[in-house]
């Protein structure tokens, strides 16, 4: 392995010597966010993890139409085109298992799950989570520890098939599955269950178990990350902060397997000091993505606002407005995580932590309003009041020079907002 590959799979062997760094895990397709996480990553000369899901990007084009060769193509245009250097770019898989085929009998939806996995291989994303903890069509509600580590292993075996077959860099494994649910919970929150130490070690012992019976130990000895809950988790319009004394335990856990660290999921949304206590704790790998969309939208909508004072113009939809429709003619990806009346549903819709809304953007009509908007405002600098009306959040950054007050700057920068949080939160 060379380069950031190789300084993420020594990310245990780090902590293990005092080092307490880690890394954040961008989970986004949205060309914005790709832009300004690798604008990022050059700026401060560190290494990005951005990571693609089953369900978003797979061998049969996910959600966003794309496969894994295609998304590494996607992101590679824009390290290109924002001077970022390849040596520094880490492509992950996750929660890489059948849960998009889980309405097949497990024979059929497995076999798809090794076709995703090998095409992720091939295309070259080095960081991989195993996840096959669903149950498919003819499974129990509930399966067992080792028919979940038994198929992880399967999917392990075929990610190194695949590189063995194309001579690509030996990929770096993260296991284990208790995650809260993708996308923020559906439900008010008050409390979140802290994964019991027992269950983190009994993970990582039936892998390595389940690995051996297929001879990878040395594919095994590339795994370096648990997902675990440490109790934090975001909803509709709730978060659940990190409390660094509920995770004791579970912290005091790494001791007794030192190959890894934690990876936590549903960062999104966390108090600074809670991300670094999470990185201090042991939790180095934080795993982020409707933040960065939320924060895009609210960019997007603060300009909507400014275009209308700046550059009115009757003909044009308000973005909100045209994003109501968008939303409405195809409500799949908001309706049954967005309960109440439908005043309350709708500013769900648009406002929520859980941004479903994230779903939308690449639809053709979504896309026509945003290029309107950003047509009518072009290249013109943004007065400095308007900014502090709209766009509160991004008026001091304008203020000392460190963001361009223009329509597309402005949206890179409040996505750097969230990035900058994360940056202080992993740094060393």
């Amino acid at each position: 392995m060379t380069g950031a590959t190789t300084r993420f799979a020594a990310i245990a062997d780090r902590r293990a010597a005092g080092g307490k760094g880690g890394i954040a895990s961008i989970c986004s397709a949205h060309p914005l966010v790709i832009e300004a996480t690798l604008r990022h990553g050059a700026v401060h000369g560190a290494d990005v993890l951005i990571e693609a899901t089953c369900n978003q990007v797979n061998h049969e084009g996910g959600y966003t139409g794309m496969t894994p060769a295609a998304f590494r193509a996607f992101v590679e245009a824009h390290a290109a085109s924002t001077g970022f250097p390849l040596d520094r770019l880490i492509l992950g898989g996750d929660h890489l298992g059948p849960n998009p085929w889980k309405h097949l009998p497990a024979a059929q939806a497995m076999g798809k799950a090794v076709a995703m996995i090998d095409a992720y291989a091939s295309a070259g994303f080095t960081k991989l989570h195993l996840d096959a903890s669903m149950a498919c069509a003819d499974d129990p509600a509930a399966l067992a520890d080792d028919t979940v580590a038994a198929r992880a292993a399967d999917l392990a075996a075929a990610a190194e098939a695949a590189v063995a077959r194309t001579g690509g860099q030996k990929p770096v494994y993260i296991i284990g599955t208790e995650v809260p649910v993708p996308g923020g919970a559906l439900e008010a929150l008050d409390h979140m269950h802290v994964t019991e130490p027992a269950d983190a070690l009994r993970t990582v012992e039936v892998h390595r178990q389940a690995f051996a019976r297929l001879g990878l130990d040395a594919a095994f000895s590339r795994a370096v990350g648990v997902v675990v809950q440490p109790g934090v988790e975001f909803g509709n319009a709730d978060i659940i902060a990190y409390e660094p004394r509920k995770a004791t335990k579970l912290v005091t856990s790494l001791e007794s397997m030192p190959q890894f660290v934690f990876e936590a999921h549903s960062t999104d949304y966390q108090p600074a000091e809670a991300l670094a206590a999470l990185v201090r704790d042991g939790f180095a790998i934080l795993k982020v993505g409707p933040w960065l969309t939320f924060a895009l939208r609210e960019a997007l909508y603060g300009l909507s606002y400014i275009a209308g004072q700046l550059v009115p113009d009757p003909t044009r939809d308000s973005l909100p407005d045209a994003m109501e429709r968008v939303m409405l003619a195809s409500p799949g990806n908001w309706r049954k995580y967005y309960p109440g009346t439908p005043d309350e549903q709708r500013l769900q819709r648009h406002f929520s932590f859980s941004d479903r809304i994230r779903y939308y953007w690449p639809s053709p009509d979504a896309q026509r309003a945003t290029e309107a908007l950003l047509a009518a405002l072009g290249d013109r600098e943004i007065p400095r009041p308007l900014i502090s009306q709209y766009l509160a959040h991004l008026d001091a950054e304008v203020g000392a020079g460190r963001i361009k007050p223009t329509a597309h700057e402005l949206l890179i920068g409040s996505v750097t907002r969230v990035l900058d949080i994360y940056r202080s939160a992993t740094s060393p």
